[in-house]
């Protein structure tokens, strides 16, 4: 009884999950732990006699599924070790914008006056920038790299966050439980650690899963224009990029990591969304 009670639960936990996404996430997940192992070919070994060959192609250092590059280089294996990059990237900076803005919504909705005041101009200053624009603006004055991309898309990702965490710690802090806190004596570090953060738990999820999408696009924008991941490290915007020339002539260059990009954002926003619909209680009530 109680094992048919657990499954009933899981298949309720599970109900509606868009399966096509979840298998795209695992394989990305996957190349990014062990991407280098399952590469076929060395992602930056380069073969002059090789170059440019097509799908399905061989050469004299074996068979290459999506072709080569400029420089005979597998293209497989490139994309393969890519997709550690932006896994990566993505990942640190979502948790680096997270943080920062779980942080300043709590206190911006918690303590208000002063405190939300400072923090929301502060906020909507920040908007007023457009997201891709003030990380070009950064990232030409930090100047490019693995560590600073991170600490860049974490800068300037961080303020939706910060307003989302706010309204629903403005609605939390008037529920009876925090008012019984209050009256109780308890320290406001207790009641932001034990009543608040775990009442908006739920919404930092959805938003980081969200967000992990316009992180990947933003790093291989930035990447594209050589301001972000420098070579020889494979990264998908570089590769989207060496091969915007030979579109006319060897456009598996571009298409294959503009793909992998492609389906990776679309997986990352299709399991966002059924996160969402899943944790918000406004939806699991229609």
């Amino acid at each position: 009884m109680e094992k048919n009670q657990y499954s009933a639960k899981l298949k309720f936990a599970f109900r509606g999950v868009p399966l096509g996404a979840l298998i795209i996430l695992a394989a990305v997940v996957l190349l990014g732990f062990l991407g280098g192992l399952l590469a076929p070919h060395s992602p930056v070994g380069m073969n002059t006699s090789a170059m440019l060959l097509g799908p399905f192609s061989y050469s004299s250092k074996g068979f290459h599924l999506l072709g080569t590059d400029l420089l005979g280089r597998d293209l497989l294996s490139r994309i393969f070790v890519g997709a550690r990059v932006s896994l990566i990237v993505g990942l640190s900076a979502v948790f680096m914008a997270g943080s920062i803005g779980l942080i300043l919504g709590i206190l911006a909705g918690y303590f208000g006056k002063w405190v939300d005041t400072l923090i929301m101009r502060i906020t909507d200053a920040m908007f007023t920038l457009p997201f891709l624009v003030l990380a070009l603006v950064l990232a030409a004055v930090i100047g490019p790299g693995f560590s600073n991309i991170v600490l860049i898309l974490g800068l300037v990702g961080w303020t939706g966050y910060a307003r989302l965490i706010r309204g629903e710690v403005l609605r939390i802090k008037e529920e009876q439980f925090v008012r019984y806190a209050k009256v109780a004596g308890t320290r406001n570090a207790r009641i932001l650690v034990r009543h608040i953060f775990p009442n908006v738990i739920n919404s930092l999820i959805v938003m980081a899963t969200l967000q992990l999408g316009i992180m990947i696009i933003a790093e291989a924008s930035l990447t594209f224009l050589g301001l972000g991941v420098q070579p020889p490290t494979p990264a998908w915007g570089s590769m989207v990029a060496e091969g915007r020339t030979y579109l006319g002539t060897a456009w598996w260059i571009s298409a294959f990591p503009g793909l992998a990009i492609l389906l990776t954002v679309m997986s990352v926003n299709l399991l966002g969304d059924w996160l969402r619909v899943r944790l918000d209680p406004k939806f699991r009530q229609t």
